[in-house]
């Protein structure tokens, strides 16, 4: 997980949100060159991916050097990962928490999958950086966002497809004030207002009620989340 500055090419998992858009931002001031990828696989809040475009016309205005570096742009369809699960993020139901411990918006797999798939990508377009928004400080306890998880699988694609991959999670120790913080280091306030008014994290897709952190049901655990970290955030400055 280095943090050093970079002259190759980078991946980054971009589905619209806050954290992927912050990974964005980070990757941008890293790498010579940054594409994206982003995953339609039936979730219940698709209108992140609509938020895509938006986030990156304002970050080229934000810094037209990052503009210049920002390559490629794919999206995969896997509406099978949909199929097979049952969840609060690929059905229209409740979200509650399970007797596991998780709530039911976790997806099975998932983190697993949109890595295998950027893998396989990034080996056809000869790439070796890839960086996701994986975060085990202040989340919802999802099994694949932990660090212990992403070592291992970068190890496993390392081997299963005989490159060196490099795995980023650039905010798997960050709470999310501290991932505001990051947004504003990186780009200062025009990054955080454009994270704020054009990102989207809601579970349910919620778009029409804006509140200082953003748009949101404000009540699903992405909401809170958010929220919790933007009260701490703004409270320090």
């Amino acid at each position: 997980m280095n943090d050093q500055s970079n002259s190759g090419t980078a991946l980054v998992l971009f589905s619209g949100g806050q954290d992927s858009t912050t990974c964005l931002a980070w990757a941008l001031s890293r790498f010579a060159r940054v594409e994206t990828l982003g995953f339609a696989y039936g979730q219940r809040h698709a209108i992140e991916l609509e938020c895509r475009d938006r986030l990156v016309s304002g970050l080229k205005a934000l810094r037209p050097d990052w503009g210049a570096k920002l390559g490629d742009s794919h999206t995969l369809a896997i509406p099978t990962l949909s199929e097979i699960s049952d969840t609060a993020l690929t059905r229209d139901v409740a979200i509650t928490m399970g007797a596991d411990g998780l709530p039911n918006t976790f997806v099975p797999g998932r983190n697993l999958v949109f890595l295998t798939f950027a893998a396989a990508l990034a080996y056809r377009r000869g790439i070796r950086h890839i960086i996701g928004g994986m975060c085990e400080t202040d989340y919802s306890g999802y099994p694949d966002c932990r660090d212990e998880t992403i070592e291992a699988l970068q190890s496993a694609l390392s081997l299963g497809m005989a490159r060196d991959f490099e795995l980023h999670t650039p905010l798997m120790w960050l709470d999310k004030a501290a991932t505001w913080r990051l947004a504003h280091d990186l780009g200062g306030a025009g990054l955080v207002d454009l994270i704020r008014e054009q990102s989207h994290t809601c579970y349910l897709g919620e778009r029409g009620a804006q509140h200082e952190w953003g748009y949101g049901c404000g009540e699903c655990p992405a909401c809170s989340l958010r929220a919790k970290g933007w009260q701490e955030y703004a409270a320090r400055l």
